[in-house]
């Protein structure tokens, strides 16, 4: 399989390499196999090595830094974080029955990840450079280049500094142990617990202090939502941040044929920002009714919850629906929302699956 990756994997295109974890690959553990990490590009993967590889840090610091490998290694603090990784246009597949989005992948519920991170925090090489005071954002801009915009450029996208000083965020050299693999963005990523995967660039290469988000492709024209008829442009529409509270159903798969009786259901929830999932319940007959699930290994306060809860199918069609509660009493909506985006992101609706019982 390409890159490493589960023959059961769900490849939405080669060529930028887009790939998502099948539904029962990711209800098997609550941290997910890098084998089965879902990838998600925009251009193709860069080939540079732990030796030939540097990081600059610029724009508005008092001492501008380029560092290598070793000396991020030897001259700041490791960390370790457990962290979800999820892509804002998962679950697009759902939207499709809504309503057509031309050119984008049909993402289903694999384009999420959790795995352990380890690196040092960025905070920490922020506070190296000095920033001034009149840095507002930080910047990260990857090795990797797209052809989406026009002319090509490499991939970059920008946080707010007040989340880059925190300490959950790392510039990460290992994934689940061991050395970060290209496909996922080695030698360094950066890791942005709590936002949308596309915040978390790949194949850094340099990092930029600045008064205004970053203004290329990536930020200012994608990954940003749209008023129903609003067009794609510069500056237009709101720009994705923060995670929204999310939830589905991993097993048993969509049109699955089943015997009548007693089944396990399972799935993962998950709230960015500052939230935590703090409730899950599932429902047999499309949310007429509802029963809570029991939540699985509590990872910490970036990762996911997994969940689970026992059904019982009488002989027919079922529509089974889940919806996720955070610690701001907030739940998941039973439709999409009002915002649409022409490329489809953030459906945070209900998770559900179609199931037929036989006898």
């Amino acid at each position: 399989m390409l890159h490493g990756k589960r023959s059961d994997m769900v490849v939405h295109e080669e060529e930028p390499f887009n790939a998502e974890t099948a539904r029962g690959a990711l209800a098997e553990a609550s941290v997910t196999s890098t084998a089965a990490f879902f990838s998600r590009n925009h251009g193709a993967i860069p080939r540079s090595g732990p030796s030939s590889w540097r990081l600059s840090v610029d724009g508005l610091v008092d001492e501008q830094l380029s560092l290598s490998l070793d000396e991020l290694r030897e001259r700041f603090a490791e960390r370790e974080i457990v962290a979800t990784l999820q892509c804002a246009g998962n679950r697009r597949q759902d939207l499709l029955e809504v309503r057509e989005i031309p050119g984008e992948a049909p993402w289903g519920p694999g384009a999420t990840g959790t795995a352990t991170w380890r690196g040092v925090a960025l905070a920490d090489v922020l506070q190296a450079a000095r920033p001034q005071d009149a840095a507002e954002h930080v910047a990260f801009v990857g090795a990797d280049v797209s052809d989406e915009p026009q002319p090509p450029e490499a991939y970059g996208a920008s946080i707010p500094r007040r989340k880059a000083e925190r300490s959950e965020v790392l510039l990460a050299w290992e994934m689940n142990g061991e050395a970060l693999p290209a496909v996922h963005g080695g030698p360094l990523r950066a890791v942005v617990p709590g936002f949308i995967g596309a915040r978390s660039v790949k194949w850094l290469k340099r990092i930029e202090l600045r008064a205004a988000p970053w203004d290329g492709f990536f930020q200012s024209t994608a990954y940003r939502l749209l008023p129903p008829e609003g067009e794609a442009a510069p500056g237009a529409g709101i720009a994705l941040g923060e995670i929204a509270l999310n939830s589905d159903i991993l097993a048993p798969d969509d049109d699955a044929r089943l015997s009548a009786g007693a089944i396990e259901v399972r799935g993962y929830a998950f709230a960015g920002g500052e939230r935590r999932v703090v409730r899950v319940d599932v429902s047999l007959d499309a949310g007429a009714s509802w029963a809570q699930a029991e939540l699985l290994d509590d990872l910490g306060r970036w990762a996911w919850r997994l969940w689970r809860t026992e059904l019982d199918l009488e002989p027919g069609s079922h529509e089974i629906v889940v919806r996720a509660w955070d610690s701001a009493a907030a739940s998941q909506p039973e439709r999409p929302g009002p915002l649409w985006n022409p490329k489809g992101y953030v459906n945070n609706a209900w998770g559900r699956v179609r199931v037929h019982a036989e006898t």
